[in-house]
């Protein structure tokens, strides 16, 4: 019984941290620049087209921040909130080399 319990402990606290971080407005997020010393070190790229392959081998053509699984924006959005960056806004055509491809 006790794994039931934990589950759903785990289930609630996912889906209440879900919908507080859903309502809260990105509007007030600041947009993360590329000269920002965290952004510089994983490589962040606005546009993930200006990649510097040779620097960031892991990097694949097609893959953005709107498809990594870290990216937090809503489907279709230009931009969204990156947990990488502290919620700051990264553009959903840009990536990193903080890349998870999405499930």
């Amino acid at each position: 019984m006790s794994l039931s319990r934990r589950h759903f402990m785990i289930l609630a606290a996912s889906v209440a941290s879900t919908t507080v971080l859903s309502t809260k407005s990105n509007a007030d997020a600041p947009v993360l620049a590329e000269n920002d010393p965290t952004a510089q070190a994983l490589g962040y790229k606005m546009d993930a087209s200006k990649v510097d392959k040779t620097k960031f081998p892991r990097y694949q053509t097609g893959q953005t921040c709107a498809n990594c699984q870290l990216y937090q924006g809503k489907p279709g959005s230009t931009n969204g909130p990156c947990p990488t960056y502290g919620g700051k806004l990264v553009e959903a055509k840009g990536w990193c080399n903080a890349y998870v491809k999405k499930a």
